[in-house]
């Protein structure tokens, strides 16, 4: 796993794109402030303009420099027992392409070991989103990820022990302007 970062930082940060694990499904992803990474991704998955991204971050510190008016709190608030992607209100310092139309964004700290070892290095966030076509459904393993999001990539992570697992998409949680929460996928 070790070799994998460095390899993956290196495409990163010349602008490409990668496939990889993460503590959900497999991701496609690549620096959220370059903004043809980010149109290079749209356009491999199809997917609509308006539709924002997943923002991976390694620790609750690396999500205020991301958010306005940012709570620990409204961590302490939301079940832990899975992974959990977090939308806030009041997104800051992202490009427009990666924000929602209404100004949030969603952020999810991971645990995977390749995910946060990349974020690491990268020292800022990574931009996520499910290895599939947008609408369909999001890949449950190695396996089922199409050619076409295989071939589209600039680097495809090689952890073999990755590719058996079977997965699913992260619990989603938005935070209103009220600070009250909705739960949008469980």
């Amino acid at each position: 796993m070790l070799k994998e970062i460095p390899k993956s930082f290196e495409i990163i940060q010349s602008g490409g794109i990668i496939l990889y694990p993460t503590d959900t499904v497999y991701g496609i992803g690549c620096d959220p402030r370059n903004e043809k990474a980010v149109e290079r991704i749209a356009g491999l998955k199809k997917r609509p303009i308006h539709k924002s991204y997943i923002i991976l971050v390694s620790s609750a510190e690396e999500i205020k420099p991301l958010v306005s008016n940012f709570d620990k709190n409204w961590l302490k608030q939301i079940p832990s027992d899975r992974p959990t992607t977090i939308i806030y209100p009041n997104a800051k310092n992202l490009p427009k392409s990666v924000i929602a139309e209404d100004g949030s964004i969603a952020i999810r700290i991971v645990s995977h070991p390749f995910c946060t070892g990349l974020i690491k290095r990268l020292n800022g966030p990574i931009l996520s989103t499910s290895a599939n076509i947008s609408g369909e459904p999001s890949p449950a393993t190695f396996t089922d990820i199409k050619a076409t999001i295989l071939n589209g990539v600039d680097y495809v992570v090689n952890l073999p022990a990755a590719q058996d697992r079977v997965a699913q998409p992260s619990r989603l949680i938005k935070i209103m302007a009220d600070g009250t929460f909705e739960t949008i996928r469980d």
